[in-house]
C-alpha cells in the first residue's frame, strides 16, 4: 500500500509544476528522514542486543559483594526494564546509588601481604574502604530526565549502629546496604533501587576505554603525596586527558573549596564524558568496556538493567541532565573536632521534592526575585564596568541581591545561568528576563549563590546592541 500510494503521488507531482515539485521533494525528504531515523533506532537496538549477549557470556559476575537477605532487602527488587525486544527500555523511575572507592591498605582488615614491604600506600582493587565519591542518580522515563545528586564525602550524618560520622565511612562499616540506608535517611526517605561501586583503578581504565575526556582544567594544579604515590601536575586550559590525568583532576582537593571543589570538578568531568560518550557507537562497545573494568566494579544491577540505563542515557537530551549537590555549609574550625559538610535539612527537603518526587509542604515553583542570591562570574576577561549594565538590568527586574564573585576560568561563548541550588524555575525566569544565555541545573557556580550567572561573549554582543540603541 505504501509503495502504490508513493507512486501515485509521484505521478501527480510529475503533472503539476513548481509548487507540486516542491511538495513532492518535501514528501520524499520527509520519507527519507523517517527511514534513517528508523534505521538508526534499529541499529541502536541491534547494538544493545549484541552488547547484552556478549556481556551475558562473560565469566565474571558484576556483583562481587555477598549481601545477606536483610541487606538485599534494603534495595527495591522490582523489575526496572522491559522484557523481550523492550529490554533496553526503563519501565519506571530508578534511583541508582553510585560510589567511587579509593581504598588504601589501612582501610581494610586484611590487606594483601605484598603491600607490607612497600614504602608507600598503594591503591587496592577492593570495595571495602571509604567511599570517596557518592552520587544518587535518578533515571526517570516519565519526565525523560536524568538527575545526579552529589553527596560530599565529608557530610556529617548518623550511620545506623555506628553514631554520627562522615558519610564516606558508611561503606567501611557496612558496605553498600548500610550506605544506601544512610543516604536514604539523609535524603528524607528516598528509595534506593540499585547500587554501583567502582574503585579508583577502574575509573582510570573506564575513561581510557572511552577514549579519554576533553575538559577545561580551571587552574594549574600541582600536588605531591609520596606516601600514596599521588602526583598531580596539570596546567590550566582546555585539553584532552587520559584516564590517569583525569584522575589527577578528580582527586585534587588542595584549594580553598577542599572537597566541594572536587565535587564541582567531578560534575564537570561527568558532563563532559556524557556529552562525548553516550551515543550508539559507545553502546556497541559496551562488552569491551565492561571487560576492561569488570574486576573493578561491584553492582546489583543485572546486565539487562545496565543496558537499559545506558540506553536511557543515550536517549536523554543533554538539557534534561541535571547535576545537584547536597545543600549545606562548611563547619567552623571550633564547631567540631573534624572538618564536615553540614547538611541543610530544609533545603534538602525542597530539593528532593523538586527533583526526586518526595513530598514537601514548602515546595514553591520559583523563589521571589528579591530573595534570590545571584552571583556574577565573568568569563570574558572584561573589567567590572562591563558587568554593571547587566547588574542594573537584573536590579530593574527585581533581583536586588546581586554580587560579583570570582571569575569563571573557562571562556564561554554562551552565558551559563547556573541553578546552583537546583532551582531551575528561578534560573529560567532570570534567562527570560535577560533575553540570552542557557540554563544549567548543576552545582558548578558560586557556593553562596542560589543562581550563578557565568557571563559569556553573548553578553558582550548584547551590550553592544544596547549601547547602539541608546545612542540613537
Amino acid at each position: 500500500m505504501t509503495i502504490q500510494r508513493t507512486s501515485a503521488e509521484d505521478n501527480q507531482s510529475a503533472k503539476a509544476p513548481n509548487s507540486g515539485d516542491k511538495n513532492s521533494a518535501n514528501a520524499k525528504a520527509g520519507r527519507w528522514l523517517w527511514f534513517w531515523v528508523g534505521m538508526g533506532g534499529i541499529a541502536m537496538v541491534s547494538a544493545m542486543a549484541g552488547a547484552l549477549l556478549a556481556v551475558s557470556l562473560t565469566s565474571t559476575p558484576l556483583q562481587q559483594a555477598q549481601l545477606s537477605p536483610q541487606e538485599e532487602a534494603v534495595f527495591d527488587s522490582d523489575r526496572i526494564a522491559g522484557g523481550g525486544l523492550r529490554f533496553s527500555q526503563l519501565t519506571r523511575p530508578v534511583n541508582l546509588l553510585v560510589m567511587g572507592m579509593s581504598v588504601l591498605p589501612p582501610d581494610i582488615q586484611n590487606p594483601p601481604a605484598e603491600t607490607k614491604n612497600l614504602r608507600y600506600l598503594p591503591q587496592l582493587n577492593s570495595f571495602d574502604g571509604l567511599a570517596d565519591v557518592m552520587l544518587l542518580v535518578k533515571f526517570d522515563p516519565e519526565t525523560k530526565k536524568m538527575v545526579m545528586l552529589s553527596i560530599p564525602r565529608d557530610t556529617r550524618t548518623d550511620i545506623e549502629g555506628h553514631g554520627v560520622k562522615k558519610i564516606n565511612a558508611a561503606n567501611l562499616e557496612g558496605g553498600p546496604a548500610l550506605t544506601a540506608k544512610t543516604v536514604s535517611n539523609l535524603l528524607g526517605g528516598a528509595g534506593i533501587d540499585r547500587y554501583v561501586r567502582i574503585n579508583v583503578l577502574g575509573v582510570a581504565k573506564l575513561i581510557d576505554a572511552l577514549g579519554g575526556v576533553t575538559v577545561y582544567v580551571p587552574k594549574d594544579m600541582k600536588y605531591q603525596d609520596d606516601s600514596q604515590h599521588l602526583y598531580i601536575n596539570l596546567k590550566a586550559g582546555k585539553q584532552h586527558l587520559k584516564g590517569e590525568q583525569a584522575m589527577q583532576l578528580l582527586r585534587f582537593r588542595h584549594d580553598e573549596l577542599g572537597d566541594i571543589g572536587r565535587v564541582q570538578r567531578q560534575q564537570m568531568v561527568i558532563r563532559a564524558l556524557m556529552e562525548q560518550s553516550l551515543n550508539p557507537a559507545t553502546v556497541a562497545k559496551l562488552p569491551q568496556i565492561l571487560d576492561v573494568v569488570k574486576e573493578h566494579i561491584d553492582t546489583n544491577l543485572t546486565v539487562e538493567e545496565l543496558v537499559a540505563l545506558v540506553g536511557f542515557g543515550v536517549r536523554t537530551n543533554r538539557a534534561n541532565t541535571q547535576m545537584l549537590m547536597l545543600p549545606g555549609r562548611f563547619s567552623e574550625k571550633r564547631e567540631y573536632d573534624a572538618s564536615y559538610w553540614l547538611p541543610n535539612k530544609d533545603s534538602i527537603a525542597k530539593l528532593m521534592a523538586q527533583h526526586f518526587g518526595l513530598e514537601s509542604p514548602n515546595l514553591q515553583e520559583a523563589s521571589e526575585p528579591g530573595a534570590l542570591r545571584i552571583a556574577i562570574q565573568d568569563s570574558t576577561g572584561s573589567d567590572r564596568s562591563t558587568l554593571r549594565p547587566l547588574i542594573r538590568s537584573l536590579e530593574k527586574a527585581g533581583y536586588r541581591n546581586v554580587y560579583i564573585a570570582q571569575a569563571w576560568g573557562e571562556p564561554l561563548d554562551v552565558t551559563h545561568i547556573v541553578a546552583q541550588q537546583g532551582d531551575g524555575n528561578s534560573a529560567e525566569s532570570i534567562r527570560q528576563s535577560l533575553g540570552f544565555g542557557e540554563v544549567r541545573v548543576e552545582s558548578t557556580g558560586n557556593l553562596g549563590s542560589d543562581v550563578s550567572i557565568q557571563v559569556g561573549k553573548d553578553w558582550l554582543r548584547q551590550k553592544e546592541i544596547l549601547d547602539k540603541s541608546r545612542k540613537l
